[in-house]
C-alpha cells in the first residue's frame, strides 16, 4: 500500500509543485511586491517599528488584548511562528541542501523576499474579509476571500465558492501532513537517536516495525496535545506566547556559537551558496551533479514549507488578531517571514554547511550523509552527546508547536465546511493522529507534506492575485493616512457594520 501512495504522491507533487506551483508562488511575489511599490524595503522602518520593535516601545499594545474573541497581536505572531517554525527550518533545509546543493540556500531567500509581501498580502486580505462566528471569534482565512472577495467579481461567484471549498479541503489534509505526521515523525527520529541511540539503547519492537520507542514518544505527545488543543485558540496562543520565543532565541544562539566555532569557514559558505545557485555540475569519480531546476525547486519549495508564504495557512490565525488594521497584521505577515527564513532558516543553513557533510568546492553531500540527522551530527561535532540532545530539544519544540498552530488552521478550515459544532470532532481526531505521526518512514511524511502544501498553496494564490486590486487600494489607504497623514476614511473591512464598529474605535485611540 505504502508502495501506492508513493507513486501516487510523486505524481501529484510533480505537478503541483514543478509544472504550476513554483511559477505561480515565485509570480505572486513579484506581482504583489511591484503593486505594493517594494513596501518591503521602501516601508522597512514602517514595519518594523510597528511589529517587533513595536514591542518594546512604551505605549506599545501588541502584547494587550481586550477582544474576548480573538488573541493579541503578540500572541497572533508568536502562533503563526509556531505553525511556521518547524522541522522545516531544521530538517527541511538539510534535505534542501543535501538534495539541491548550498545554492538551495540562495532560492530560500528569493522565494522569503517575493514571499514577504505574499504573506503581507493575505494577512490584508484576511483582516479585511474575516467575521465573527455565533462563539463571537474571528474566523478569516483564504476560504472567506475565495468566497466573498473573488466570488464578489461578476461570473465569478461559483468560482470563488469552490475554491474555497478546495482551499478547506486541503488546509485540513495538510494539517495532517505538514502540520502533524511530518512533524510528530522529526521528532520521534531525533529523540530516538540523542538519547537512544547514541546511548547504545535498544528496547526492541512494539508490533511489526514499529519500536517501543517510537510508540511511546507519540503516546506522550498526544497527550499532552490534546491538553493543549482541545483548549482552543485563546489556550494555544498563551502557550505559544510563553514557548516560542524561548525555542527562537535559545536555537539562535545555539547556532551562533557553532558558527563562531567554524569563523574561518564564513567566507567558503557564503561562496558556495552564491556559486552553486545556479547548478552544481558533475564531478569525477561518477558523481552525478544537480541542476539548476532541481536547485531552484529545492530551494523555494522547502522556503515556503519553513515560512508558509503563499499557503494561506497563517492567516487563519492571524485574523484571529484583535488588530483594527489589515496593514498592520500584513506587517506583521513581513515579519513572519523574515524571522522563519532570513534568521532562523540561514543559521541552520550556516550550520549545516561548516558540519564537513557537505563538500563546499563540489556542492554534493559526502557519501553516507543522512538530511534527517544532519543538523544534530554537525552540533554534535562540536558540543559531543549535549550537541545531539540540544538538536533534539530543538526540534522538539519547533515541530511540537507547529502541531499546535497547524490543529487551528485545520479547525478554521474544518469550521467553515461543517460549521462551529463541528470543530470538537477536528480536534479529537487530529489529536489521536499525532501518534500516526510517530510510526510513518521519515519519507513519506515528508512527501506527503510537501503535495499538501502545494495543493493547498494554487488556490490561496489565485485568490490573492485576483484580489490584488484590493490589495493596492487597502495599502494605499494605509499609507495615505499613516504615513502621509491625509484625511481620508479608513478602509477596513468589507463588512460595512464591522467596517463603522472598527472605525469608530480607531478614531477613539
Amino acid at each position: 500500500m505504502f508502495d501506492t501512495i508513493v507513486r501516487v504522491n510523486s505524481v501529484i507533487n510533480d505537478f503541483v509543485w514543478v509544472k504550476i506551483g513554483l511559477f505561480l508562488l515565485i509570480g505572486t511575489g513579484i506581482l504583489t511586491t511591484v503593486i505594493t511599490k517594494f513596501f518591503q524595503i521602501v516601508h522597512i522602518k514602517e514595519w518594523w517599528m510597528s511589529t517587533i520593535g513595536g514591542i518594546f516601545g512604551k505605549e506599545s499594545k501588541v502584547r494587550e488584548n481586550s477582544d474576548k474573541g480573538g488573541v493579541s497581536q503578540f500572541q497572533a505572531l508568536c502562533t503563526a511562528l509556531a505553525a511556521t517554525i518547524g522541522t522545516g527550518n531544521i530538517a527541511g533545509v538539510s534535505a534542501a541542501i543535501c538534495t539541491g546543493g548550498p545554492g538551495a540556500v540562495f532560492w530560500m531567500w528569493v522565494a522569503a523576499f517575493f514571499g514577504m509581501m505574499t504573506s503581507f498580502s493575505e494577512n490584508i486580505l484576511g483582516i479585511y474579509y474575516r467575521r465573527r462566528n455565533k462563539n463571537g471569534e474571528w474566523s478569516g482565512g483564504a476560504m472567506y476571500y475565495l468566497k466573498d472577495g473573488l466570488g464578489n467579481y461578476k461570473g465569478c461567484k461559483k468560482l470563488g465558492s469552490v475554491l474555497a471549498v478546495v482551499f478547506a479541503i486541503c488546509a485540513i489534509l495538510a494539517s495532517f501532513g505538514i502540520g502533524n505526521m511530518g512533524q510528530v515523525n522529526k521528532i520521534v527520529i531525533n529523540l530516538e537517536n540523542a538519547f537512544f541511540t547514541n546511548f547504545g539503547l535498544d528496547f526492541g519492537y512494539a508490533f511489526g516495525n514499529v519500536k517501543w520507542t517510537s510508540l511511546i514518544i507519540g503516546i506522550i505527545l498526544m497527550i499532552i496535545g490534546g491538553l493543549i488543543i482541545l483548549g482552543g485558540i485563546q489556550r494555544i496562543a498563551a502557550v505559544a506566547e510563553k514557548v516560542v520565543p524561548f525555542m527562537a532565541i535559545a536555537y539562535i544562539v545555539g547556532c551562533l556559537a557553532v558558527f563562531f566555532m567554524h569563523i574561518d569557514m564564513v567566507g567558503d559558505i557564503f561562496t558556495s551558496i552564491f556559486k552553486f545557485a545556479f547548478g552544481v555540475d558533475a564531478v569525477i569519480g561518477g558523481a552525478v551533479g544537480i541542476s539548476i531546476k532541481e536547485v531552484v525547486t529545492q530551494g523555494c519549495k522547502r522556503g515556503v514549507f519553513s515560512n508558509e508564504a503563499g499557503l494561506g495557512s497563517a492567516v487563519m490565525v492571524n485574523a484571529s488578531s484583535n488588530v483594527k488594521e489589515p496593514v498592520i497584521q500584513g506587517m506583521w505577515g513581513i515579519f513572519e517571514v523574515f524571522a522563519d527564513t532570513f534568521v532562523v532558516c540561514t543559521m541552520t543553513a550556516v550550520v549545516v554547511l561548516s558540519s564537513g557533510s557537505i563538500n563546499l568546492e563540489t556542492g554534493l553531500k559526502n557519501p553516507g550523509v543522512d538530511d534527517a540527522t544532519l543538523v544534530a551530527n554537525a552540533f554534535g561535532k562540536v558540543f559531543g552527546p549535549i550537541g545531539n540532545i540540544f538538536v533534539a530539544v530543538a526540534i522538539l519544540l519547533f515541530a511540537f508547536t507547529t502541531v499546535l498552530g497547524w490543529s487551528h488552521y485545520g479547525c478554521k478550515s474544518f469550521e467553515y465546511l461543517f460549521g462551529e459544532k463541528a470543530t470538537k470532532f477536528y480536534r479529537v481526531f487530529f489529536v489521536l493522529m499525532i501518534v500516526s505521526g510517530s510510526l510513518m518512514t521519515s519519507s513519506i511524511a515528508w512527501d506527503i507534506s510537501d503535495t499538501f502544501n502545494g495543493m493547498m498553496m494554487i488556490p490561496n494564490l489565485i485568490g490573492v492575485v485576483s484580489l490584488s486590486p484590493m490589495v493596492i487600494k487597502i495599502t494605499q489607504n494605509y499609507i495615505d493616512r499613516k504615513i502621509k497623514k491625509k484625511d481620508v476614511e479608513p478602509v477596513l473591512s468589507y463588512d460595512s457594520n464591522i467596517q463603522a464598529e472598527t472605525a469608530k474605535a480607531i478614531k477613539k485611540d
